[in-house]
């Protein structure tokens, strides 16, 4: 919807005053307070994600196209998923009613059959009508593909797709970068007065836009203040994910993973990890409850090599990356990278190739790079079994 550009009076706190005027690129998301008024979510024109605010309906007046456009897609998908959940639901107790009557010797495996048909048909098409949703949400992006051929499970419930950071409570994620560079031509050459040069390290990429720094080195890109385009050599994480990936349903009882469906050359960009951005604090608040799951979607933001005071949390609102299974030999590594936002303890985390990888292979990186993994909840995650098959397994997830 970029370039709708309907212009509004804005109540948020980046507006500079209340009552200034800004372009709507998209309405993103919608919900009703207890007083029954309604708040859309808003994306706007010229801002990152990061920047999107809720506003009330009565400040989208001269938006009206948008709306309507938003709630025909939104009311759809709510009442096909909606539909489709009250199906299963209905399957499901179906399918309990005759496990009682097979314990009674009462019931006909032909109708045990067709109802599990039926049910496997609903949840194709509830994950249809997901990979739809998640597509619409990052159209800049290669398609993501989703397949289960495994077992009736649908999409997660409780998560949210979404394409760049949130800020959670107590936490600010700027995006005005104090400085950007005036090179003609971004290159290793011109590293004298490039960005990588005012972050004091050397060029990341190669002509390619392949990775040439070290894993550990700090990347710095140019950002929307340098003079340079989109086809500068030094902009690769900002302009998204290029490869067309799939969400899968794993065989072996880890979930679901995520393969890539075309080939991947090694030292190329694969995807960002991203999720809502929280203090060290309610890190290790949350922390706790993941380490009695046996489970973390927790990163550390520790690249400064001091106390860490904020970490990624990818479990409630996450993008792909999500989905992304550990091993113990991943074919992806982790970077940090700063594009727009150059607060140094403040890292967008990119997940590249470390190894060229084959169209249907399974993406995978080492949860230990994470970081997020307290004292106290370390010997409940050791004992998790680690299923990643590769030859040099350490056994468990976590050491």
């Amino acid at each position: 919807m970029a370039g709708c550009g309907e212009q509004v009076a804005r109540g948020g706190e980046k507006s500079g005053s209340s009552g200034d005027e800004f372009d709507v690129e998209e309405i993103v998301d919608y919900q009703k307070d207890g007083n029954n008024i309604e708040w859309y979510l808003v994306k706007w024109v010229g801002y990152p994600s990061t920047d999107n605010t809720w506003e009330p309906k009565k400040n989208l007046g001269n938006s009206r196209k948008l709306l309507k456009r938003f709630h025909k897609t939104y009311h759809k998908a709510c009442i096909t998923r909606t539909e489709i959940l009250k199906q299963k639901r209905q399957l499901e107790k179906s399918l309990k009613q005759l496990a009682q009557k097979k314990r009674s010797n009462k019931w006909k495996e032909s109708e045990s059959k067709a109802l599990t048909d039926v049910l496997k048909s609903l949840v194709k098409k509830e994950l249809k009508s997901w990979e739809q949703e998640l597509n619409s949400k990052c159209q800049n992006e290669a398609p993501i593909t989703i397949v289960n051929n495994v077992d009736l499970e649908g999409p997660p419930q409780d998560f949210v797709y979404i394409g760049d950071y949130i800020a959670g409570t107590g936490v600010d994620i700027p995006t005005d970068p104090p400085v950007g560079c005036e090179c003609d031509n971004c290159s290793s050459e011109a590293e004298s007065r490039c960005c990588p040069q005012n972050g004091g390290v050397k060029f990341a990429y190669n002509k390619h836009k392949l990775v040439k720094a070290k894993p550990g080195t700090p990347i710095y890109e140019c950002n929307k203040m340098c003079k340079c385009g989109e086809q500068c050599p030094n902009r690769v994480v900002q302009l998204g994910r290029k490869h067309k990936l799939v969400i899968f349903r794993t065989e072996n009882g880890r979930g679901w993973g995520v393969r890539t469906l075309v080939d991947i050359k090694k030292n190329s960009f694969v995807m960002e990890y991203v999720g809502e951005v929280i203090t060290s604090e309610e890190a290790e608040r949350r922390g706790k409850i993941y380490d009695a799951n046996g489970r973390t979607y927790l990163f550390d933001l520790d690249y400064n090599d001091d106390d860490c005071p904020f970490t990624v949390d990818a479990g409630h609102y996450g993008n792909i990356s999500h989905f992304v299974n550990h091993s113990c030999e991943p074919n992806l590594v982790v970077y940090g990278v700063w594009v727009n936002c150059l607060d140094p303890r403040l890292p967008r985390i990119a997940l590249f190739a470390c190894s060229d990888i084959k169209a249907g292979e399974e993406l995978t990186f080492d949860y230990q790079m994470t970081g997020s993994v307290n004292e106290e909840g370390a010997n409940e995650l050791a004992q998790v079994e680690c299923r990643c098959g590769s030859e040099n397994c350490r056994g468990f997830l976590f050491e």
